[in-house]
């Protein structure tokens, strides 16, 4: 190899972690006879059809993702829950590999790519990369490509909540993407959404609260993720309704650890010692039981000056028997 090539070629070998394609290996200069050399003698091995690592132990994830992409072919990038890991918007290491190509491309069709899972789609958009740098698809693509793979609108939500909640992108940014994919899962639902999260509304729980028990029922509008500074700290409080000086935390699905509930308590009692009382829902009380949970919060809103009328959510709603239940007893 001349000194630019071999320059180039260790640069890119690095910038891969290792991992060459045949044809790369070909342009840089090596002839099929020294690639095939390589391999028999065990320098370098076979990853997958035409794809090899130039070095023997542990595959690294990031190896392991390039040799995936390369796998796939030009224009493949990373998508979907391996997108995902990469931008940051999970925490979670998804054994299959996602990979999304143009529609016209059939990588696997006659030599299947172990461990990778490819989605041919009409609207790939590639993050642009230094070269150096895995193909991925956009934060906002990604967001939308697991949306319509979610099994549920709260999953699809959670993607949302966890894009914009890392601050990652922004919900109009997310609506530029949607707009110029002209099919679209949940599409109507997946706007409001947008809306709601751009509101403050950033979990699937919140959600919930907010259509389920607070629009539903008719309760004033809170303010969401209100910035509230206690000494040299500041929290964000999930719902605040400043004019009754009442606060609704939410908690999610996963059981609280012990030390998680002595730091909620504690953070309830210095949002009463500055002013709001805290009320403290989790999923079942804005589910099963958000008419229920509707009129407890009725009831301290009324204590503190609130004089609208609750409503009913529905034919089956027990909100108002809650609260008639209530004065009759008092």
């Amino acid at each position: 190899m001349g000194d630019q090539r071999s320059l180039t070629w260790r640069s890119q070998l690095q910038s891969q972690h290792g991992v060459v394609s045949r044809q790369q290996a070909l342009e840089a200069g090596l002839t099929a006879k020294a690639i095939d050399w390589r391999l028999h003698s065990g320098l370098w091995r076979r990853l997958h059809h035409g794809v090899y690592a130039t070095f023997t132990g542990v595959l690294p994830r990031q190896a392991q993702l390039w040799a995936a992409v390369l796998r796939a072919g030009p224009h493949a990038a990373l998508s979907h829950e391996t997108a995902a890991e990469i931008h940051g918007l999970t925490d979670k290491t998804v054994r299959k590999i996602h990979i999304s190509v143009p529609i016209e491309q059939h990588p696997g069709r006659c030599h299947a790519i172990r461990g990778v899972v490819i989605h041919r789609s009409r609207n790939l958009v590639a993050k642009c990369q230094p070269p150096w740098q895995l193909p991925r698809t956009t934060v906002e693509d990604t967001v939308l490509d697991l949306i319509a793979t979610a099994r549920t609108f709260d999953d699809a939500y959670g993607w949302i909540s966890a894009a914009i909640g890392r601050r990652l992108t922004a919900p109009d940014l997310i609506a530029k993407a949607l707009a110029g994919r002209p099919r679209m899962r949940w599409r109507g639902w997946v706007t409001v959404a947008l809306h709601a999260a751009a509101d403050g509304v950033h979990s699937p729980l919140e959600r919930r609260y907010v259509h389920g028990v607070e629009r539903a029922h008719g309760l004033p509008v809170a303010r969401r993720q209100a910035r509230c500074r206690h000494g040299s700290q500041t929290r964000y409080l999930d719902n605040l309704y400043e004019d009754y000086g009442l606060c609704v935390e939410l908690d999610g699905t996963a059981a609280h650890p012990a030390e998680g509930r002595w730091r909620d308590t504690h953070r309830d009692n210095a949002t009463l010692v500055q002013g709001p009382q805290t009320l403290r829902y989790g999923w079942p009380d804005v589910t099963a039981h958000r008419c229920r949970t509707a009129a407890q919060i009725a009831a301290v809103l009324r204590r503190q000056g609130w004089t609208a009328t609750l409503r009913r959510c529905g034919p089956d709603c027990t909100a108002l028997q809650a609260v008639t239940g209530k004065m009759a007893t008092s």
